[in-house]
C-alpha cells in the first residue's frame, strides 16, 4: 500500500514517488507545468517561464515536434524494409536448400569463414 506524505506547499497531499525514473520524470514533470500554470495566472512567472511557454506554443515548434514524428515513423518504416529483407533472403536461402536436395545433390557442405572453427 503506497503511504501518503504532506507536500510542504499549499498543504495538499500527495503519494509517494514513482517506482521508476521515467514515472518519476514524468510526476516531476507534471508538477513543474502545473506551477507555471499557476504562476502565471497569478502573474508572478518569471520572464523565463513565459519565454518558455511563447517558444513551446510556436508554429516553428509544433512543425519542429510534427518533422521528428514523421522522422521516428521513417525509421519505423525502415526498421520494418530491413526485416522483410531478412525474412526474403531466409527463404531464398530455404527455396536453394530445397532445390539442391530435390535435384540429388544433398545439402551443402558447411561454409567456414576465416577466423572461424
Amino acid at each position: 500500500m503506497a503511504r501518503e506524505r504532506t507536500a510542504s506547499r499549499n498543504g495538499h497531499r500527495r503519494h509517494s514517488s514513482a517506482r521508476t525514473p521515467e514515472a518519476r520524470e514524468l510526476e516531476l514533470s507534471s508538477a513543474a507545468y502545473d506551477l507555471a500554470e499557476e504562476q502565471i495566472n497569478n502573474g508572478t512567472a518569471s520572464s523565463q517561464v513565459i519565454t518558455h511557454f511563447l517558444k513551446a506554443g510556436s508554429m516553428r515548434e509544433r512543425l519542429e515536434h510534427q518533422r521528428m514524428e514523421h522522422e521516428i515513423e521513417l525509421m519505423e518504416v525502415k526498421k520494418q524494409q530491413l526485416e522483410g529483407q531478412k525474412r526474403v533472403e531466409e527463404l531464398y536461402v530455404s527455396a536453394l536448400e530445397a532445390m539442391r536436395s530435390y535435384s540429388g545433390f544433398g545439402p551443402p557442405p558447411d561454409l567456414e569463414f576465416e577466423g572461424e572453427e
